[in-house]
């Protein structure tokens, strides 16, 4: 992907490097939490103190130590959500609405949106309360060493994806899914789910499409992404976590279904080719 020295979004928020577990820690109380998990540990509370001076309250910009690997990272994650941001004014622009760009948040280890607290153990997620895509960067190492799944198009699928998740809150869609589940049995809800899901893997295909007008596509770089959303696909998961496959309990759809219907959107270029709610052959 051709993405070096292209425009970087201004709607990231970095929250690496603020204290332990990811979470924000301000005075008074969160001094008091740090003392007490310094002597449980036997650790000096002054280095914890240190560490923590100066960091700002959860949602602004830190400058906390972070792996110096990870800052790179940081830069190309921002010029993807950039790309997204283009494409996606544009298309909505054409369709006489108005884009509202999402907030990338960028955390370590743990992290409070306003979904409620989630761990790096979730991978990446979109929280439609604040409408941010919280991303911790280790995920982008399992996704190429755990998944197998490398490349830097490969990450900016995972992108392109929880992007999409915001462009369905936007239309209505997530809401009226959310409702919808709630008059379901689990096997249902867990159907409409992988709707959701797939229409976001095709939402990622759409903005692939316009990225190989704007000449940031590269050889592989369409492959990279089917890798990742083989990689991802419910099926692959389960048989790799409990040797076998319970299609019933999916929630994002197989791997076969993931491909496809990224390759859709990218072959299309058409959001109106992405019901996937109605479609025959989901």
């Amino acid at each position: 992907m051709r993405w070096r020295g292209r425009r970087e979004s201004a709607n990231v928020e970095d929250r690496r490097g603020m204290s332990r577990g990811g979470m924000a820690v301000g005075g008074g109380l969160g001094t008091i939490v740090l003392v007490v998990v310094a002597l449980l540990f036997g650790a000096d509370p002054r280095e914890l103190l240190d560490q923590n001076q100066g960091n700002p309250a959860q949602g602004t910009q830190t400058s906390g130590r972070v792996n110096p690997q990870e800052d790179e990272l940081k830069q190309f994650s921002s010029v993807v959500l950039a790309e997204t941001e283009d494409v996606w004014n544009t298309l909505f622009q054409q369709a006489g609405r108005r884009y509202r760009e999402p907030t990338l948040s960028l955390f370590t280890g743990q992290t409070r949106s306003a979904c409620g607290v989630a761990g790096a153990s979730v991978g990446p997620f979109y929280c439609s309360g604040d409408e941010k895509v919280y991303i911790d960067l280790s995920f982008y190492r399992d996704l190429k060493t755990k998944l197998g799944a490398p490349g830097d198009f490969a990450q900016a699928y995972v992108i392109a994806h929880e992007v999409g998740h915001h462009v369905q809150h936007l239309l209505g869609t997530m809401e009226q899914v959310n409702a919808r589940q709630g008059r379901m049995s689990e096997a249902q809800g867990n159907r409409l789910s992988v709707m959701l899901e797939l229409q976001a893997d095709f939402y990622a295909g759409v903005w692939a499409h316009y990225a190989a007008r704007r000449g940031i596509i590269e050889p592989g770089d369409i492959e990279e992404a089917l890798d990742a959303a083989s990689a991802i696909g419910d099926d692959r998961l389960q048989r790799q976590g409990q040797g076998y496959v319970v299609p019933d309990s999916f929630t994002h759809g197989s791997s076969e279904q993931r491909v496809r219907w990224f390759k859709r959107g990218y072959e299309t270029g058409d959001i109106r080719q992405g019901d996937t709610f109605n479609a025959r052959n989901l």
